[in-house]
């Protein structure tokens, strides 16, 4: 796994996986970050500005650091310009975000505290490795390109680089206090198989034979009607009993049929000559169908065996089942372990100034 994928892979997990939604960030293409747009639930567009208020004061303690007003406001900023083209901004619409962008950088702030707790680093090493594979998953962009993409959202290389650093530390750190504590055993796996095998089972499958009467289209009348009595006469055999498979070597203009007895092998919907198909899925095994005309040529098939009620073998979609329970499981740890620290954490929110 690249770092580029285990950079969205941190995304996913500290930002992705909490009780607030991020709000848009403006960041190219080529960068990743802590976060996304912010669905918001009342439509909001233009609106006179934010009334006037003391934006440095503080709008949340977080054990010992502070978050202020004015940070809310500016990480709200991108998602408010974004929504202001589609509604109209109203007081609850405005602090309906700034609650959801208040929550976000709690949560944040939190797991910025345990990394510090851990004492987890990520080295310059590490940072420069990212970087390279991102411009590689990029399109192999160079440094000028990366650096003029940046630009263009306000952003330098070492801010980007900030803030690739802090999701490596968040990744690590989920490593750490989630994905560590999960495990799936095999029973697990076993048990989730048994009790989902309808998720597991296989496609009909269908086993038949042909004969094969070839018919120019150009050919004389006569000739036409000879195929066709012959194409009869061979159906009416079958039909009465006789071997099919010995028909076919006896008859077909197969080459192929004169060898396997017309075996067309097993088959699902969908993989066969739509014509063949059409005649062959309502009979039972056993059966002859009716006569089938094709622009080659006249077929006479019998269905020989249904294939149905088989299920992927279990050890082949053991490990899918395992990688899909772990993420789940991975998924409610992460939940809970969020939900964890900020019950252990000292949180004040404060609302002096009408913002929130």
């Amino acid at each position: 796994m690249t770092n580029r994928t285990l950079l969205i892979a941190a995304t996913i997990l500290v930002a992705g996986c909490s009780t607030t939604a991020p709000p848009k960030d403006p960041t190219p293409k080529a960068a990743i970050t802590m976060n996304t747009a912010a669905p918001l639930k009342q439509k909001i567009t233009d609106t006179p500005a934010v009334p006037t208020v003391r934006v440095n004061g503080v709008a949340a303690i977080v054990n010992d650091d502070v978050i202020t007003f004015k940070e809310v406001i500016r990480e709200a900023q991108p998602a408010l310009r974004e929504a202001q083209k589609k509604g109209i901004v109203t007081d609850k619409s405005r602090h309906d975000l700034h609650l959801t962008v208040l929550n976000r950088l709690i949560e944040k702030m939190l797991t910025e505290q345990k990394v510090k707790d851990l004492g987890i680093k990520i080295g310059d090493d590490e940072i420069r490795q990212a970087v390279e594979d991102i411009k590689k998953q990029n399109g192999n962009m160079s440094q000028a390109q990366l650096e003029a993409a940046l630009k263009a959202q306000g952003l330098t290389l070492t801010q980007y680089e900030g803030q690739i650093r802090e999701q490596l530390e968040r990744l690590r750190l989920v490593g750490i206090e989630v994905r560590s504590k999960v495990h799936v055993s095999d029973k697990e796996a076993r048990e989730y198989y048994e009790t989902h095998r309808k998720d597991f089972a296989e496609e009909e499958l269908f086993r038949a034979r042909h004969i094969f009467v070839k018919i120019d289209e150009k050919a004389p009348a006569a000739q036409i009607q000879a195929a066709m009595d012959k194409a009869l006469t061979i159906l009416y055999e079958a039909r009465q009993g006789k071997d099919f498979a010995a028909l076919a070597t006896q008859h077909s203009e197969d080459p192929a049929a004169k060898k396997d007895g017309g075996d067309l092998g097993t088959f699902k919907k969908g993989d066969m000559l739509a014509d063949l198909e059409k005649a062959l899925l309502p009979l039972q095994p056993g059966e002859v169908g009716e006569l089938v005309a094709t622009p080659s040529g006249l077929h006479i098939v019998k269905l020989e065996e249904r294939i149905a009620n088989r299920y992927k073998p279990i050890e082949s979609v053991l490990p899918t089942i395992k990688e899909q329970l772990h993420k789940q499981k991975q998924e409610a740890r992460f939940t809970n372990w969020l939900k964890e620290l900020r019950q252990n954490a000292s949180i004040i929110i404060k609302d002096d100034t009408g913002i929130l």
